[in-house]
């Protein structure tokens, strides 16, 4: 699922919500719909103010509270509305949401280390990784499929949520997904679209990227 071959230039920016209480405490946040923090406000509104000087062209998010509101923060300085999607939620985890780290490693420890193996594992009885990728990632294929050429896509969403996606417009098999590593929130990556589609510019940045100069010497 890489870039299609008209329009270079473009890129997709996926950024991460801000700071929720469960994140404070280690809570696996899944699909439960969780409010920022006043701290979460306060880096979603420094985060936004880097990313409009992109210019960018459309902005979409996950309709949870944490990435609408963060979406909120960029539509209002660049006055363009926010495409919310349930399909860039963050992954289900059923019986993990709600648990803080340690009780997952206590109550779920061989699931725990068997996912971090790279093995297809349902945490907490629910998505495949496979399948939040399944579900995000055409979303935002089509929605960068609508950009003018150098254009800039904004995709709100989940940390879970844009590790997998990334993955799969990189065409990575899923067991390097983990490999990518987590953003921090209001952290975000970027993709550009080159001669052979998707390529990986920035991960986890809280500043706008430099020029890469000669990166293959």
């Amino acid at each position: 699922m890489n870039g299609s071959k008209g329009g270079r230039g473009r890129r997709i920016v996926l950024w991460r919500h801000g700071q929720t209480s469960w994140n404070l405490e280690r809570r696996f946040q899944g699909s439960t719909d969780i409010e920022l923090t006043d701290t979460g406000v306060t880096q979603a509104r420094r985060a936004a103010r880097l990313l409009a000087a992109l210019k960018p062209d459309a902005i979409i998010a996950s309709d949870l509270k944490r990435a609408s509101a963060t979406a909120a923060e960029l539509a209002a300085l660049t006055g363009h509305r926010v495409d919310h999607d349930p399909a860039l939620r963050e992954t289900y985890a059923g019986e993990w949401q709600g648990l803080t780290h340690e009780e997952i490693l206590a109550r779920y420890g061989e699931q725990y280390a068997a996912w971090k193996r790279g093995e297809p594992v349902r945490r907490g009885g629910g998505e495949l990784e496979t399948e939040v990728a399944d579900r995000a990632a055409p979303v935002v294929l089509a929605h960068a499929g609508k950009l003018p050429d150098d254009g800039t896509l904004v995709v709100v969403s989940h940390g879970g949520t844009i590790r997998t996606t990334i993955g799969r417009l990189l065409g990575l098999e899923s067991h390097h997904w983990e490999g990518l590593g987590g953003l921090s929130n209001c952290c975000w990556s970027m993709l550009g679209e080159g001669a052979r589609g998707w390529r990986l510019l920035e991960h986890n940045a809280g500043t706008l990227p430099e020029p890469v100069l000669g990166d293959d010497d």
